[in-house]
């Protein structure tokens, strides 16, 4: 296959893919569009199928052009590797890791995984995207994310999960809150008389809770829609109402005291799962396949305490919150 294809004109069309046009792709190789076009149909006719068709104002690949732009993605991935074997053979010094997150994740990364690595490998770069359970399964199975860390990823061969946990949807509300005043755990129905916020249908949390919704034959209405994690602490944090999410979504508030967490009753809520995902069969780099070695056994260590060495402490907090409710 090496020897019929000329490796301009791949990255020509790698690039065309990339840019979803050929107008876009003869802009980022600085060339003229007619030229980009040419060396496609060449392509192609060294190929002897077509691997592009136009779909609106762009193009998008054929079945063809998916096969070729996963052995390039293949032969890239396993070239990198080779590099950064060589490069680092007695120790990671340098070398770039892609990591992709639903953004719940990010505070915790940022407080644990990450800044340990980026702090004991200063050399290393990480680019760190945020993007959806969709979007986050498509850049790592299409390999260019080389980490990707969601809820409840869909069963995809493609995917290997290296450690996963329980992950219960709760509702955020301020100690002052009704629904913190019932003392036990609540039922979608519970959060009806109440404005609340939620996340975009195109999550895994959501998704989780419109089953819920159905399970239970209720429908909750939602003041604001978002797909920001944070937008929803500050919702709660304002007093507009109560937040739907997974506890390490809701860990930057976890230290405000007027924040409490309540359990959900609804089984469904329950049976969520954290994943740490790469590419099945992938070849990682040295550097990123230590960066999943870390964020793997930090999670484990995470998940052993949200199952209950701090429990008591949290109930604390909660008990100390009622009281200063009552006592104003």
């Amino acid at each position: 296959m090496d020897d019929k294809l000329d490796t301009r004109r791949v990255r020509y069309f790698m690039q065309v893919l990339d840019s979803g046009s050929v107008r876009g792709a003869a802009d980022v190789l600085d060339m003229d569009p007619s030229a980009v076009s040419r060396a496609i149909g060449i392509l192609e006719q060294e190929c002897g199928v077509p691997l592009l068709e136009r779909h609106g104002r762009g193009v998008v690949p054929t079945d063809a052009g998916e096969m070729l732009a996963g052995y390039v993605r293949r032969q890239n991935s396993q070239k990198q590797h080779l590099m950064a074997q060589m490069d680092s053979i007695r120790k990671i010094e340098r070398g770039h890791i892609d990591v992709v997150a639903g953004e719940g994740y990010v505070d915790w990364l940022m407080r644990h995984s990450l800044r340990d690595f980026m702090t004991t490998h200063p050399k290393i770069t990480i680019d760190l995207d945020v993007a959806s359970t969709d979007e986050i399964v498509q850049r790592v199975v299409e390999e260019r994310a080389h980490i990707g860390m969601l809820f409840q990823p869909p069963k995809d061969d493609r995917l290997t999960s290296h450690q996963s946990h329980s992950q219960p949807i709760q509702a955020l509300v301020l100690a002052t809150h009704p629904l913190a005043q019932l003392g036990r755990p609540l039922k979608l129905a519970d959060l009806l008389p109440y404005p609340g916020a939620t996340l975009h249908r195109n999550f895994g949390v959501r998704q989780h809770i419109e089953a819920a919704e159905v399970s239970e034959g209720v429908r909750l209405p939602s003041l604001l829609t978002t797909t920001s994690f944070s937008a929803l602490g500050h919702f709660v944090s304002a007093g507009l109402g109560y937040a739907l999410g997974t506890r390490i979504s809701l860990t930057p508030n976890a230290t405000n005291p007027e924040l409490v967490e309540l359990p959900m009753k609804n089984p469904l809520l329950s049976q969520g799962r954290s994943h740490i995902v790469s590419r099945h069969g992938r070849m990682l780099s040295p550097a990123a396949a230590e960066l999943l070695r870390c964020v793997v056994a930090d999670m484990r260590r995470y998940a052993d305490l949200a199952a209950g060495k701090d429990k008591p402490e949290r109930a604390e907090k909660r008990a100390a919150s009622r009281a200063r409710s009552t006592a104003a």
